[in-house]
């Protein structure tokens, strides 16, 4: 596509007044057009290797007096691999709300009417231009992720030959993915794996809480915790790397790392072959450490015990070690401060009982900070006694 403004745009139409206006007022609004007067021509122009673009939209007639109808045309292209992502824009001078239905049904996105109105045809073409580069992008996010993960498991599979560590290897591997494009945090990885199987460790003798946390669910905790914002390699350079805050329409952006995160390490278990539970855990934590108790959190916005464990306990140990932290947008908040803070929690972000539990163990907290404390910043992690 030549702008966000412009695209390449084909034409099929057997009236050639429609198909020079149609010509003429897409060219003068700047985009690059082609236009052929059959279907046939239309497969032909397509298959030709020596073609000059691929389109970025078609526009589609369906009453063509010979050869191929506009519905035969559309299904060619939507069993083609190669084109089936190509918006189709239907032109019709029939107005039937069955004709309609079958055209989306073939998988157009739009209908155009005869007479052509100019202003209409062209409101319609931006947005489909702009539906279709939001689409095109998340696209290209999707393929360098998924390159991504095939790059770090070729250096797992080498690494599992000499170390045998397979899980551990894959977790440290992905972690790196995200920390490597987000440096700000320093530590942070470290730090909140520890708070996790520290406040796992001390719910263990919890009713609620009990059966489940056994030291082998721990264990898988702890390994699991540093990949919960492993999605945020998915998420472009100007939002991640922004020196402030984030606008709503960026922060919007940025809150798809959850399910970048949790779709980048389901396709790595995936790839293994094997249901892993530690794995099962990771995709819950990277999915769900932004849920909030009351349901105000994303992406699903669940609410109470329907957030996973894992995911709950991972939003607690989150969330106090951004408030020790420093960022560009802030400075680090003593640890007293923090806990305060998170005392304060009308039920509202964290689970009560996970809650209630931190204030508990908050003194192993703070010695945790102290021991992975980032370099170069005492201050972060300086504490009153």
């Amino acid at each position: 596509m030549t702008s966000r403004n412009a695209g390449r745009i084909l034409i099929v139409d057997d009236d050639p007044m429609v198909l020079g206006m149609l010509a003429a007022m897409l060219t003068e609004a700047k985009h690059e057009v082609a236009v052929v007067n059959s279907g046939e021509a239309a497969m032909h122009w397509l298959h030709n290797p020596g073609k000059p673009w691929l389109p970025d939209i078609i526009i589609l007639d369906i009453e063509m007096w010979e050869g191929m109808h506009g519905f035969d045309v559309c299904r060619s292209l939507k069993a083609n691999p190669l084109w089936s992502a190509i918006p189709v824009i239907f032109v019709t001078a029939r107005s039937d709300p069955a004709y309609e239905q079958l055209g989306f049904a073939l998988g157009a996105v739009d209908f155009i009417h005869k007479p052509v109105s100019p202003p209409i045809v062209n409101a319609r073409i931006r947005m489909q231009l702009a539906l279709k580069v939001a689409a095109d992008e998340r696209e290209d996010r999707n393929t360098y992720l998924e390159r991504e993960v095939d790059l770090r498991t070729q250096e797992i599979e080498r690494r599992l030959a000499e170390t045998r560590a397979s899980q551990d290897v894959t977790l440290v591997a992905l972690a790196l993915l995200a920390e490597t494009r987000d440096n700000e945090t320093g530590n942070h990885l470290f730090r909140t794996q520890h708070y996790v199987r520290t406040l796992a460790t001390h719910l263990q003798n919890h009713p609620k809480f009990s059966a489940y946390l056994s030291d082998v669910v721990i264990d898988q905790l702890f390994k699991a915790a540093p990949l919960h914002d492993i999605g945020k390699v998915g998420i472009p350079d100007r939002i991640l790397l922004m020196p402030g805050r984030l606008d709503p329409q960026d922060f919007e952006i940025m809150k798809t790392h959850a399910e970048i995160g949790q779709k980048a390490i389901a396709n790595a278990q995936q790839r293994v072959g094997t249901k892993i539970p530690l794995l099962d855990l990771a995709m819950e934590i990277a999915h769900g450490h932004h849920e909030k108790w009351d349901g105000s959190g994303y992406p699903q916005a669940l609410a109470g015990e329907d957030i996973p464990l894992s995911a709950r306990l991972m939003a607690l140990a989150d969330v106090y070690d951004a408030l020790i932290s420093r960022r560009v947008y802030k400075a680090a908040m003593p640890h007293e401060q923090a806990v305060s803070i998170m005392a304060q929690d009308p039920g509202c972000h964290f689970d009560p009982d996970l809650l209630d539990a931190f204030l508990r163990v908050q003194d192993q907290f703070r010695a945790i900070a102290e021991r992975f404390a980032d370099q170069g910043e005492p201050e972060i992690m300086k504490f009153n006694p």
